[in-house]
């Protein structure tokens, strides 16, 4: 038997392909199916299951495509009303791989469909269980998500109280030393406080995770839903991709518009324009407009946060080979259909550009400028850096920069630099010609 994890760093996502003599099942695959197909033909094993514990939020799944692909069935929560052809597996129903043994245990809390798989060997002895968004490590999945769905058992209270049913009837009487595989790690936004560890055990976390803590319901109820992080507006879109199937990954990202070296869009006063080029070449030149959303391990959360699904957009990149990049991350969040067009940028091309501003002159009277701070409400209740600094957390601002001053120049700043980028090309977007915007970048660190 082998447990093979798949992590993606930009999404701190995780899944699995468990193999058993020549028989594999995958566990919540990402978008491209690609890297399982490679390891499968490199164990040269057959998939004969292909497991969802739940619709996710935060990414595109490829479990229809590899469906359709290879054959293999899905088993997925009856509870999911999902619109292909699949298995229900849950309430306790078993799946044979080899002559080891999959049980669907009902998770429920996370969302009200969430199940986890325990993996037993031949005699039955407990050997690792997958808790999707259930359990994390250090941490358990947020109850927060499908509020906007309608649905009574959707409501966040109502699925808090189910996760505390979940894990202590569930997965707290597992053995000690069942090894525990979640979806996601330290980064992702379905938990509010995840360990870097990839995997632990029931042993482990019944010891150290707070949610596994002997409390009353109420008083679980009260810590979960506390300090939760924002909701990027993609995630009710990809639970609704997730719970029809999405269309094949790279049949998408080849349908993407591609336009020649230097190309810009037409209507540029309407157009959503995403610039992922460094910050500062950013500053240097760039379309009238663009926000800019740097290329790098954050990227698709920051663009699923900042442009609403549906929502055309301009994708721009300093070179063929960083735009090949950015339009796959798109698709990851299933964003890919809404490129209107993706472009390499040029000087020729600039329309605007934003001045770097005078360090000696902010440090020596900070009360020159309108200063505006970016990062969550959460990260400056632990204390601001600078004491006038107006909060407008980055996923709010395009809808509230009607509340900055334009009588100053206007400083945006985030916790290390990378926020404040997109920050301050979207406050220019909004009030340029009005003041000077200037992004504190990294030297934020000075201040800290």
């Amino acid at each position: 038997m082998n447990i093979k994890q798949f992590f993606d760093d930009g999404l701190a996502h995780a899944s699995y392909v468990i193999t058993v003599g020549k028989q594999a099942v995958v566990i919540d695959p990402a978008r491209d199916p690609q890297p399982y197909y490679d390891h499968l033909k490199e164990t040269g094993a057959e998939l004969i299951g292909i497991i969802e514990t739940h619709p996710h939020a935060d990414f595109v799944s490829a479990h229809l495509e590899m469906h359709e692909t290879t054959g293999a069935p899905i088993l997925v929560s009856g509870k999911v009303g999902a619109g292909y052809t699949h298995r229900a597996f849950d309430g306790g129903k078993t799946f044979a791989l080899g002559d080891h043994s999959l049980r669907a245990l009902d998770t429920p809390g996370h969302s009200p469909d969430s199940i986890s798989i325990l993996l037993s060997d031949a005699g039955g002895k407990q050997l690792a269980v997958f808790t999707g968004d259930t359990l994390f490590v250090g941490d358990v999945g947020r109850p927060d998500l499908r509020e906007s769905g309608g649905n009574a058992d959707s409501k966040k209270e109502q699925l808090a109280r189910a996760m505390y049913s979940s894990l202590r009837e569930q997965l707290m009487p597992l053995d000690d030393e069942v090894e525990v595989y979640p979806a996601h790690g330290a980064g992702s936004l379905c938990g509010k406080g995840m360990s870097d560890e990839k995997s632990s055990t029931i042993g482990k976390e019944r010891r150290e995770n707070p949610a596994l803590q002997s409390m009353t319901e109420d008083a679980f109820v009260d810590w979960l839903l506390a300090d939760q992080p924002f909701i990027p507006k993609y995630f009710p879109y990809d639970v609704d991709l997730n719970k029809r199937g999405a269309p094949s990954m790279q049949e998408s990202v080849r349908a993407v518009c591609r336009e020649e070296f230097g190309f810009t869009p037409e209507s540029k006063e309407d157009a959503v324009i995403i610039d992922t080029r460094e910050e500062a070449t950013f500053k240097l030149g760039h379309l009238k407009g663009a926000i800019n959303i740097q290329e790098g391990n954050k990227f698709e959360t920051w663009l699923g946060s900042l442009v609403a699904p549906e929502t055309p957009f301009y994708l721009v990149a300093r070179d063929e080979e960083t735009l090949d990049t950015v339009i796959r991350k798109a698709a990851k969040i299933g964003y890919e259909p809404f490129i209107a067009a993706a472009f390499p940028q040029r000087e020729s091309s600039s329309e605007a550009s934003m001045k770097p501003i005078d360090m000696d002159h902010f440090r020596e009277s900070p009360e020159d400028f309108t200063i505006v701070d970016i990062r969550n409400a959460s990260e400056v209740e632990e204390g601001k850096y600078f004491p006038s600094a107006l909060n407008i957390p980055l996923p709010e601002l395009s809808d509230r920069t009607g509340e900055i001053p334009t009588d100053k120049p206007i400083v945006v700043h985030c916790a290390g630099g990378y926020r404040s980028a997109a920050g301050s090309s979207i406050v220019a977007a909004e009030l340029s010609g009005q003041t000077d915007i200037f992004d504190l970048s990294e030297a934020v660190n000075d201040f800290q």
